[in-house]
């Protein structure tokens, strides 16, 4: 957030015999205050003799300047208590620069006067939990509990978790090291902290706001779905477990080994099936994206409550959204690990788990899993959403953010690698139930993996109620952490490049951006709303992401450079980063990067669902909506290089210079007075 500066100065005229008692209480009153009073925008210090001592000693008392701007302060020495300004004001400067307490009062005065700001002091988090939950919150999402465990399995079992954690340890987690750096450092959202990097790149931070209002049209939605289960599941019998409800079709069955008398047939259908698609998509209402159909007006008003929630848990800033989320990030895991319990207890667990980690070796030298690995391990993590910038710019100077990356991360894959077990588990008693092999009840991935197989098993299990209640509370808490983080990173990138326009009208900002979102999702409410979800999920923000993230850390690494990069984490952290870690911002995650995308290039995906077959037409305008926000990039290039005055060498020049500054960057100016 850019900030007015002002400077003062003073000249004092001290006369020896006038007034000496009053001006003797002054001095205290000042040496008291300064000591006892801690201001956030500034500091002001009285101190004789420093114009004869020189500027060496003034600036190891004011601190050390580094490359943003930024002043770091050496901490008081106790012998700098309330009588330090005191004893300065009633003693001068001697001939040779000495003090000495009973000299006159009239010799050399000094008054230092702290640069100060005008604006408000940047809003913090109350304590270091809150960053911590906010962070797991976010990156431990609905991905981690259905992608993670059907890539597993479908690319070599437990043989897939070497691939998987090579590509977390060489580009995961050296990207989200990074990103909570440079928030941290520079404490600015994701479009203003490109000035202070590599100005020509602003349009990055464009493109991250848009890709993150892609991500909430169709992300909440499965929240809505989530909450009509939720509210569904309050009733002794579930309606997802029989088949005499009135959207059922002569083609569902009950199938468990305990129904002898009903035969499985291929067109045959679960209860479960005919409730998800049926009753609470109602897809078989439209023939596809050509034709959408109405709006469901029972996801509109689940939808509204989601958007409700979301707005009060961050209308107010870090301050109460990291209060809720020791609600909402902390409650998925006692769930994750009631159902491990319960799972774990049922007949036929153990061939779900054999399942889940038997490895296949053979799959590694397909080219395939390591696609896989390298995608699940980057949008699991969550770089270049903007978050990681937000949420650590609210972090004070010096916490140890790389600490915070390695806890954070390391709690992420696990919590995928335990979401596993739930799954499977279940997955094996489905099973056993059903006598077939867990390959033919794990065919379904995504959301059908939740709201069809899972929320079957749940409805056979005993006490299914509470358990369907449970799972689905869970479902919905996973989904708004990342909401809240998703939507906190688009505000704070528009309060800190704004700040005089939204900084004091945050709360009707935060309500107006929640509307757009609502109205942007209502394409997702329609009866083929499920296409319209997997069609954003695809294309909107995957490729385009990582093509962002791909820019930022060129930008960072080569253009502003790693040297300044990790000088300025020396100066934030106290040490300097390792050979590993340059090597990784360098070259590794730049080449992780260009392999996902080359990949995703090379074998498009083949978009389905459930019967739909998406024509060539829907891949032409997912691409154009990826697009869409990548485009901000080289567009902010060109409007920055025409409004750049000077030749065009010039213009180029100063486009990849970084401007200096930052919001807490403070000097000291020091005026002599007789």
């Amino acid at each position: 957030m850019e900030t007015k500066d002002m400077m003062m100065t003073s000249m004092l005229t001290m006369d020896k015999g006038e007034n000496e008692g009053e001006r003797d209480k002054e001095s205290e009153d000042m040496g008291g205050e300064d000591d006892g009073t801690q201001r956030e925008n500034g500091r002001l210090m009285l101190a004789d003799g420093l114009a004869d001592r020189g500027p060496k000693s003034m600036t190891s008392g004011s601190g050390q300047q580094v490359s943003n701007g930024f002043t770091t302060s050496t901490p008081q020495s106790p012998r700098e208590g309330p009588g330090t300004a005191a004893c300065a004001a009633g003693t001068t400067s001697g001939p040779g620069g000495g003090t000495g307490s009973s000299a006159p009062l009239g010799g050399l005065r000094t008054l230092m006067v702290q640069q100060t700001s005008l604006d408000r002091p940047r809003e913090t988090w109350s304590k270091k939990m809150d960053f911590l939950l906010s962070v797991i919150g976010y990156a431990v999402d609905l991905g981690n509990v259905w992608r993670f465990p059907y890539i597993c399995y479908q690319n070599g079992g437990g043989a897939f978790l070497l691939p998987y954690l090579l590509m977390a340890v060489f580009g995961g987690v050296p990207l989200f090291y990074m990103e909570l750096a440079l928030g941290q450092f520079h404490r600015s959202g994701c479009i203003s902290i490109w000035k202070h990097i590599c100005p020509i790149f602003k349009g990055i931070g464009f493109a991250i706001c848009i890709i993150a209002l892609y991500v909430a049209f169709y992300y909440n939605t499965i929240m809505a779905w989530a909450l009509y289960y939720l509210l569904s599941s309050f009733r002794a019998t579930l309606p997802w477990s029989t088949c005499t409800n009135p959207w059922n079709t002569a083609n569902c069955n009950r199938y468990m080994s305990s129904d002898h008398n009903v035969s499985w047939s291929n067109s045959s259908t679960s209860p479960a099936e005919e409730f998800y698609t049926r009753q609470v998509l109602q897809v078989h209402l439209s023939p596809g994206l050509h034709e959408l159909g109405s709006i469901s007006w029972q996801l509109a008003l689940c939808l509204l409550f989601i958007f409700t929630i979301v707005y009060f848990s961050i209308w107010k800033g870090v301050k109460t959204s990291g209060k809720v989320v020791w609600v909402t990030a902390t409650f998925p895991y006692l769930v994750l690990l009631i159902l491990l319990i319960r799972g774990a207890t049922l007949p036929g667990a153990w061939r779900g788990v054999v399942f889940y980690l038997k490895p296949d070796w053979e799959k590694l030298l397909s080219t395939t899993v390591w696609i896989d690995a390298a995608a699940q391990i980057f949008f699991s993590l969550g770089p270049g959403f903007g978050v990681l910038l937000a949420f650590a710019s609210y972090n004070p100077f010096h916490n140890n953010c790389y600490k915070d990356a390695l806890v954070t991360s390391s709690v992420n894959c696990l919590t995928s690698f335990l979401s596993g077990f739930v799954i499977f588990t279940v997955l094996g008693y489905m099973a056993e139930m059903r006598q077939q092999n867990v390959d033919a009840v794990a065919k379904d991935a995504g959301p059908s993996l939740l709201f069809i197989i899972y929320a079957e098993a749940i409805a056979n299990m005993p006490a299914a109620t509470f358990f369907a209640i449970i799972f689905f509370l869970m479902i919905i808490m996973l989904g708004l952490d990342s909401t809240f983080a998703g939507l906190e990173g688009v505000i704070t990138a528009m309060l800190d490049e704004f700040p005089h326009m939204l900084v004091k009208r945050r709360e009707w900002f935060v309500f107006g951006l929640v509307c757009v979102c609502y109205l942007g999702a209502l394409s997702t409410l329609t009866y083929g709303g499920a296409f319209v979800v997997k069609l954003f999920e695809e294309y909107a923000t995957g490729p385009a992401v990582i093509t962002v993230v791909l820019l930022e850390v060129i930008a960072v690494s080569w253009f502003y450079g790693t040297n300044r990069f990790c000088n300025d984490v020396q100066v934030m952290l106290g040490f300097y980063p390792g050979c590993f870690w340059r090597v990784c911002w360098v070259a590794i995650c730049p080449c992780f990067l260009l392999f996902i995308i080359i990949s995703f290039l090379a074998f498009p995906p083949e978009v389905r669902l459930f019967d739909y077959h998406y024509p060539p037409w829907t891949t032409v305008l997912g691409y154009c909506i990826g697009v869409s926000s990548f485009i901000c990039v080289p567009s902010y290039m060109v409007y920055h290089l025409l409004n750049a005055k000077g030749t065009f060498k010039q213009r180029l020049l100063k486009s990849i210079t970084p401007v200096p500054g930052g919001d807490s960057h403070r000097d000291f100016i020091v005026t002599n007075a007789v």
